[in-house]
């Protein structure tokens, strides 16, 4: 019996389609093989392939001209945040123009939309919607605060010299505009409502959604990523605050346990409240009663910021 040829190494650890395996050599018999099996039309995989998201994206979208990665799997690959219950998601979502036959693939979710230019891009092989195109498309499926969450995240500014990149992954402009030009979307009454909500400076879906239970609770808006020394590059400041009552709220994620955290968190309260101000420190048990505790901290130092307001206030005058 003649032996049967291995996989090019190009072909033997992902997805691929039936055009690279004929580039590659391979007949008809060949991807017959016990190695191989047929995902759908004209794409195939290795027998031992461990799923990846990213490669099954990109066989895909090579394996079906004029459509693109889109909505959960699109959120995903462009590392959006997303709810526990799709962050480690493996569905596969394609769209394709309405002008276009639907995607119909064993296993896919196929999609038909309008598309405007500039809306849809290239990147590592594959076509894949914008990050702000993908975020009007998960307003269909996500409900309202993480919607906020996920376009707090596309606004917020990075920190260059800790991520690599110096602007914004969008605007809120741009996300405005996206709004604008699909008035008739699924989803797209939410979409408007969570805009309303976003605000540059949340650094994590957390902090997002704290800022949002406070608005609920009937606080004001917060200011984001307070400053204790405004126009001080080296000033610590706060995830969230108000800096006419003096109440800094950090709030404190899974990093913040590391030691050499801990102690620069504890620099940044001191300084904080060696200037006068109250300190609130809020963490993932906190959201258990969402944020209920929490919120009634930052009512009772802001209630006591206006007393002590008072009280001076009165010694002042019998000066």
């Amino acid at each position: 019996m003649r032996s049967r040829l291995p996989l090019p190494p190009h072909l033997a650890n992902r997805p691929f389609t039936v055009e690279s395996s004929k580039s590659a050599g391979l007949d008809h018999n060949r991807l017959r093989g016990a190695d191989i099996e047929h995902v759908s039309r004209g794409l195939y995989r290795p027998a031992a392939w461990d799923f990846c998201l990213g490669e099954a994206a990109r066989a895909l979208s090579e394996a079906t001209p004029g459509a693109w990665i889109s909505h959960v799997t699109a959120a995903r690959l462009h590392s959006s945040l997303l709810p526990a219950w799709l962050s480690d998601s493996s569905e596969l979502h394609l769209s394709k123009p309405t002008a276009l036959p639907g995607a119909r693939r064993k296993g896919i979710h196929g999609h038909r939309v309008i598309v405007k230019p500039g809306e849809v891009e290239f990147v590592e092989g594959m076509w894949i919607s914008t990050r702000a195109r993908t975020w009007l498309d998960m307003a269909r499926l996500l409900p309202l605060e993480d919607m906020v969450a996920m376009a707090d995240h596309l606004v917020r500014l990075p920190r260059p010299e800790l991520e690599g990149r110096e602007d914004a992954y969008s605007t809120v402009e741009e996300l405005r505009g996206m709004i604008a030009r699909h008035p008739n979307l699924q989803g797209v009454v939410r979409a408007r409502q969570a805009l309303e909500l976003v605000r540059v400076g949340s650094d994590s879906a957390p902090e997002t959604f704290l800022r949002l239970a406070m608005l609920d609770a009937g606080l004001p808006t917060p200011e984001l990523q307070l400053p204790l020394r405004p126009g001080d590059p080296r000033s610590p400041s706060a995830d969230l605050g108000f800096r006419q009552r003096r109440t800094a709220i950090q709030y404190d994620g899974g990093h913040h346990l590391l030691e050499a955290q801990r102690l620069s968190d504890r620099r940044r309260d001191k300084a904080f409240e060696a200037a006068g101000w109250t300190v609130i420190v809020v963490d993932k048990t906190d959201q258990k009663d969402g944020f209920a505790a929490a919120i009634k901290k930052i009512k009772l130092a802001m209630w006591n910021s206006v007393a002590d307001a008072s009280v001076t206030s009165g010694f002042a005058k019998e000066g």
